[in-house]
């Protein structure tokens, strides 16, 4: 039933216009289709990222969104130049390189946005 249909990464924020700030600004994306009160969706690559406005912000500990970059260190290195902090993460088998977590098959860094919901960069 939902194998041909697009889905769209979901995050919750406190304050619409600091996360608009955030999302627009520092990640560079556009605003896609209508907006409305509370709510943003950005266009990014084929897909969609919703932005909502929610009491349950700042409650999810797990990662909201990944984004495949054909380089990494490069993605890493342009975040940081826009005040991006990453996260560093204690994980068997993967090690540490700067801010890129680094496995025999998986490269990826990962960052929070102002309302502490996790991103994941991966290398494709």
């Amino acid at each position: 039933m939902l194998a041909d249909r697009n889905a769209i990464a979901t995050v919750a924020v406190k304050d619409i216009e600091v996360a608009r700030k955030f999302y627009e600004g520092t990640l560079g994306l556009e605003v896609a289709g209508s907006e409305e009160p509370g709510v943003m969706t950005y266009k990014t690559g084929n897909a969609a990222l919703l932005v909502y406005e929610s009491p349950f912000a700042r409650t999810n500990r797990a990662t909201s969104v990944t984004w495949g970059v054909p380089n990494l260190d490069g993605a890493v290195r342009e975040l940081k130049s826009k005040g991006v902090s990453f996260e560093w993460y204690d994980i068997p088998g993967v090690t540490r390189d700067g801010d890129i977590h680094r496995s025999e098959n998986t490269q990826v860094a990962w960052f929070k946005d102002p309302d502490g919901n996790i991103h994941a960069l991966v290398a494709r």
